[in-house]
């Protein structure tokens, strides 16, 4: 979908209306959002999350359609239609705790649905961009990468649609259904790595970036609820689950999250010990 826009509508010194790592969302025209990303996120990321949001929108699931490519002040951003809705993360769960069960189960039947979805051919393939990032993981000592890409040689291969940062941050919720945003990471491939990176990105936040500990209890809760409705929709060996745990925490290295790093190690080493 493409639109006319005009870039002077909103400028940088307009308080964002959200943020995320890779970006920060302002309001644009009505009815429409710019999702500005930072300077150290490439052009050709951004024209990739722009056409696979595009083709991801285009079979079905529930993802925002996707508007033109705009530079503002140096900066690039992608057009998103406005939702009217909130963030499962943190606004659903922090302002209705109690809802904790439905939210964790919803969260597993959408990522079910994301892995029962057609192949699509045009999206890279998982395997890949895991070992890109466990090369890209600096802090990564050499013997330990090795352990790690030989642990990964020996898991199986899949080719189904995978987010590769999916949790509950990245679901909005509205009053008709929730959509599922930020498709920057999607690759096909093996949905049980899809769900191994979606504990690490759960445990990572409640071990090292929330602070109050009830919240830190809600998203270990979450995550545990979330894991066994999901295994309960698509079984498969929890024993792969944990080899494949190894694999994404050290890959997550790569995103350079300072707070994360020595969590990832850990949890990295100790999953290779006990796999």
């Amino acid at each position: 979908m493409q639109r006319s826009l005009i870039p002077s509508m909103i400028t940088i010194s307009n308080k964002p209306i959200a943020r995320g790592r890779t970006a920060e969302i302002y309001a644009w025209d009505e009815g429409w959002i710019v999702k500005l990303f930072h300077d150290w996120v490439s052009e050709e990321k951004i024209k990739y999350e722009a056409r696979i949001s595009h083709l991801i929108h285009t079979s079905g699931l529930p993802v925002p359609a996707t508007g033109e490519i705009v530079n503002m002040n140096g900066r690039i951003g992608l057009i998103y239609p406005r939702i009217d809705g909130f963030p499962m993360w943190p606004d659903g769960l922090t302002a209705a705790p109690w809802r904790i069960f439905h939210f964790a189960r919803r969260t597993a039947e959408l990522h079910a649905l994301i892995h029962d979805s057609p192949i699509m051919s045009e999206v890279p393939p998982q395997r890949e961009r895991l070992i890109n990032k466990i090369h890209d993981a600096v802090s990564l000592p050499a013997d330990v990468r090795k352990k790690v890409l030989a642990a990964l040689q020996k898991l199986p291969n899949d080719y189904r649609l995978c987010h590769g940062d999916f949790h509950p941050a990245n679901i909005l919720i509205t009053v008709q259904k929730e959509f599922i945003i930020d498709w920057i990471d999607a690759t096909l491939g093996n949905p049980v790595a899809d769900v191994a990176r979606t504990t690490i990105i759960l445990l990572g936040a409640a071990a090292r970036q929330i602070q109050q500990p009830f919240y830190k209890w809600v998203v270990h809760l979450f995550h545990t609820i979330y894991l066994n409705h999901y295994f309960s929709l698509r079984p498969a060996s929890k024993h792969e689950y944990a080899l494949w745990l190894p694999v994404v925490a050290a890959a997550r290295m790569s995103e350079n999250i300072t707070e994360l790093d020595t969590w990832l190690f850990e949890q990295t080493v100790r999953h290779l010990k006990n796999g």
